[in-house]
């Protein structure tokens, strides 16, 4: 769990702490950083110790999106090694998306570009009242376009019309009503609001979580019938798992659960 420019870290509850480390170029995602990423995203599904991940910034930034150098040293590259390297930035994404631990976004300070995509494959986001969002992409010339699926599910199609197209920053409390955000504070509890997500996470077991983020993925890209089935499916098998069995028991004999 050493890497150059991600800080990871795992407390004695299973809490995996992931700190994006490049404070001086405000956490600029570089090719680097985004493998780092990706390497924590495994390390974590592998874990069975491990069972949720607070994702943050070192600094002031929570991450000010692409790193630029990073960038400009594609722009000559041939087109598919151009290719290969926004899949990689794409790849992480979808690896944080799909982590099979909840994710909780600590915004300690302003999110931009692909900051912004970090933002949105958090499965819960607190942010700080101080801290300012934009998807400047098209300022610099550029798409919002591996970010895209993940803002536009995230915010809706009208809020993405308006913010992509102009680069315009906004407030926190216009992240929390395009739903960006979860919570916002004025930063003094920020600490003290992630961790009450984190002690409600620990009380529900981790195997049931897995399945319902796969569940909430699921319904949400299929149809009635689809759903239908599946859902009568998820629930028939979760009644046989062995987190099924001692949670229905612990409840009825009003006793703590395993995992709590």
């Amino acid at each position: 769990m050493t890497f150059k420019t991600l800080l990871m870290t795992v407390d004695a509850r299973g809490v995996a702490s992931l700190t994006l480390n490049r404070p001086d170029v405000h956490n600029a995602l570089s090719a680097q950083l985004i493998d780092e990423l990706q390497q924590a995203c495994q390390l974590i599904n592998n874990s069975e110790e491990i069972r949720v991940a607070v994702l943050t910034g070192m600094g002031g930034t929570f991450c000010s999106g692409g790193d630029l150098r990073w960038m400009q040293s594609n722009i000559d590259k041939p087109r598919q090694q151009r290719i290969e390297e926004t899949a990689e930035l794409a790849n992480m994404l979808a690896s944080l998306n799909t982590l099979t631990k909840p994710l909780i976004g600590r915004v300690q300070g302003p999110a931009y570009g692909g900051g912004v995509g970090l933002v949105s494959v958090c499965d819960i986001c607190i942010g700080t009242s101080s801290a300012r969002f934009g998807l400047t992409e098209v300022k610099l010339g550029l798409t919002p376009a591996t970010i895209s699926p993940y803002v536009v599910k995230r915010i809706g199609e009208a809020n993405a019309r308006r913010n992509f197209f102009n680069a315009r920053i906004f407030n926190a409390d216009e992240a929390q009503k395009m739903g960006l955000l979860h919570e916002v504070t004025d930063g003094n509890d920020l600490d003290e609001m992630v961790e009450r997500e984190v002690k409600l996470i620990l009380k529900c077991a981790p195997g049931a979580i897995a399945s319902t983020k796969k569940l909430i993925a699921y319904v949400d890209s299929h149809d009635g019938v689809d759903n239908h089935t599946y859902t009568a499916e998820n629930l028939a098998d979760a009644w046989e798992t062995e987190e099924g069995k001692l949670g229905i028991d612990a409840f009825l004999n009003k006793r703590k659960a395993p995992w709590v």
